[in-house]
C-alpha cells in the first residue's frame, strides 16, 4: 500500500483509507472484521463524523478498534463536525442537516462527543463538515488552539470547501489545513471537466469549484475523496449498474487485463491523478473491499485513464 503525506503534516497515511458512515448497523464482530481487512491489506487510515447514524458509527467503530489485533496508536482516526442533526429528515445510513454550526462551543463540544464515542483520547485530524455562510473564522481559531494545546486533535482539515472558503479560513489558523474531504470519481468528475474546457461556453466548461484541484495541488493539501463509486449524490453506484454498460464494460476489459476487479479499476483511475487523492471506501463488505483496495496497486497508463474517462460519457475539447 502506498503511503501518502497528508498535506505537510508528515502523517505517512495510507491511500485508501475506509469511512465508517455504514458501520453503525453492523455488529461489533462484524464491524471488527471490517477493520481488520482493511488493515490487513495495508490501510492505516479511518474517517468518521460526528452525525453518521447519529453518532452510532463513531461508537461501533470504537468498539471494533478495541476488539482488533492492532492498536489505536498504529491507525490515523480521523472526525467531522459541525452539521447539526435533522432528526426528522435522517434515516439510517443517509443524514441530514438542520443547520451547520462553527461556533467555538459547538466544536468544542463535537470532538469531545466524538472521542467518548470513539473512545479514544485525542484524533489525529479533525474536519470542518462542509461551510457554514455564518462561520467566524475568528472563533474557529480559538477552538483549533484549544483542540490543539488540550492535545486532543494533533491536526485539522475541510470538507467540501471551495478555495476562496479555505483562504479565508487558513488566514485566520496558526494551524495548516491539511485535507479537503470532496466527491470524487470517474462518474463525478466536475473539478477535471471544467480545467480542461477553459474558454469555451459548454457545460463542462463551467467552473462549480473555482480550480479548486490546481489551488490545493497548489498549497499541498490532499484531496479525500469521498463515494468514489457513486454517481449523483447518493443515487447509486455505477459499477454493475446497467444504466452505464459502456463505463462498465471498458473498466471490466482494463480490470481483465490486470487480473483485477472493477472495483479495483475504479480505485487505480482517482490514485492515478497526480494530487496523491486518498480514497475513502465506504463499504462494509469485506469482500467489496478487499477488491477495491487491490486498485492502490494498478498503475493505468495514461491512455486506459483517458478511455475510462470518455466511457463515463465524457469528451476532450
Amino acid at each position: 500500500m502506498k503511503t501518502i503525506n497528508l498535506g505537510q503534516s508528515g502523517l505517512g497515511a495510507s491511500q485508501i483509507a475506509l469511512g465508517v458512515m455504514r458501520m453503525g448497523s453492523l455488529s461489533s464482530a462484524d464491524a471488527t472484521e471490517v477493520l481488520e481487512t482493511v488493515h490487513d491489506a495495508g490501510v492505516n487510515f479511518f474517517d468518521a463524523a460526528d452525525i453518521y447514524v447519529d453518532g452510532r458509527s463513531e461508537e461501533v467503530f470504537g468498539k471494533a478498534l478495541k476488539n482488533a489485533s492492532f492498536t489505536r496508536d498504529d491507525v490515523y482516526v480521523q472526525s467531522k463536525g459541525g452539521i447539526v442533526l435533522d432528526h426528522s429528515r435522517s434515516k439510517g445510513d443517509l443524514v441530514f442537516g438542520q443547520r451547520y454550526d462553527f461556533s467555538k462551543q459547538h466544536l468544542l463540544d463535537a470532538v469531545d462527543g466524538s472521542l467518548q464515542r470513539l473512545g479514544v483520547d485525542y484524533l489525529d485530524s479533525f474536519l470542518l463538515h462542509r461551510p457554514d455562510p455564518l462561520m467566524e473564522p475568528e472563533e474557529i481559531a480559538e477552538a483549533f488552539n484549544e483542540l490543539q494545546a488540550s492535545g486532543k486533535v494533533r491536526h485539522f482539515g475541510v470538507s467540501n470547501f471551495n478555495p476562496s472558503q479555505i483562504d479565508m479560513l487558513q488566514s485566520h489558523l496558526n494551524q495548516k489545513l491539511l485535507v479537503d474531504q470532496l466527491q470524487f470519481g470517474v462518474m463525478h468528475t466536475g473539478m477535471v471537466d471544467s480545467g480542461m474546457h477553459v474558454n469555451m461556453t459548454d457545460a463542462d466548461s463551467l467552473d462549480h469549484d473555482g480550480g479548486l484541484l490546481e489551488y490545493l495541488r497548489f498549497h499541498k493539501m490532499n484531496v479525500q475523496a469521498w463515494s468514489p463509486y457513486q454517481y449523483g449524490m447518493f443515487e447509486g453506484v455505477f459499477i454493475d449498474n446497467p444504466k452505464f454498460p459502456e463505463l462498465n464494460d471498458k473498466l471490466q476489459a482494463v480490470a481483465d487485463k490486470y487480473s483485477v476487479t472493477k472495483n479495483a479499476i475504479a480505485t487505480a483511475w482517482i490514485t492515478r491523478m497526480p494530487q496523491n487523492i486518498q480514497v475513502v471506501l465506504g463499504s462494509m463488505n469485506p469482500n467489496h473491499l478487499k477488491e477495491s483496495i487491490a486498485g492502490a496497486d494498478v498503475q493505468l497508463e495514461k491512455q486506459e485513464w483517458y478511455d475510462i474517462y470518455f466511457a463515463a460519457g465524457h469528451v476532450l475539447p
